[in-house]
């Protein structure tokens, strides 16, 4: 008996050791999402709006709600479409832009798994500008890394 004992212990140890050594230990620490990351200005004195209200258009969800002094505005891109439409009020004042794009896979680590890129190719109004002056591209290609993509001038 005491045989039997010490022969199924040392299988149960050992399968143990094998099950956790087959594991990776990473796991994912890294930003998954990608967003477009716009900066608002006032055209004169380069300063943050003091109220910025931001919506998809047709969309249940406010991305922020009379916001104060929001550097970058995170905008989320829709990877199954190649366009999308949002809602900006800045100061109180109301301009649609409808953001076009194309979309590609990219794999940020094995543990993380893949995200969508995308390559901004234009922002156009759905109107005519009210409060915005003018919208400056400095970086086109959309990834999980933080940096600026556009400028928005109001």
């Amino acid at each position: 008996m005491r045989k039997f004992i010490s022969g199924s212990l040392l299988i149960i140890v050992s399968g143990i050791f094998i099950l956790l050594s087959s594991c990776t230990t990473g796991s994912c620490f890294e930003e998954t999402e990608c967003y477009v990351k716009a900066s608002f200005y006032n055209n004169t004195t380069r300063t943050p709006p003091d109220s910025l209200t931001l919506y998809g258009l047709n969309k249940d969800s406010i991305l922020y709600k009379h916001a104060v002094s929001i550097q970058p505005a995170l905008i989320p891109l829709n990877a199954s479409t190649d366009s999308c439409t949002f809602v900006l009020m800045i100061n109180g004042v109301t301009d649609t832009i409808e953001f076009f794009y194309t979309n590609y896979p990219h794999l940020i680590s094995k543990e993380c798994g893949y995200t969508f890129y995308h390559h901004l190719d234009t922002i156009i109004p759905l109107n005519q500008f009210h409060s915005i002056k003018r919208i400056e591209y400095i970086n086109q290609t959309i990834t999980n890394l933080n940096a600026e993509n556009i400028r928005i001038f109001y």
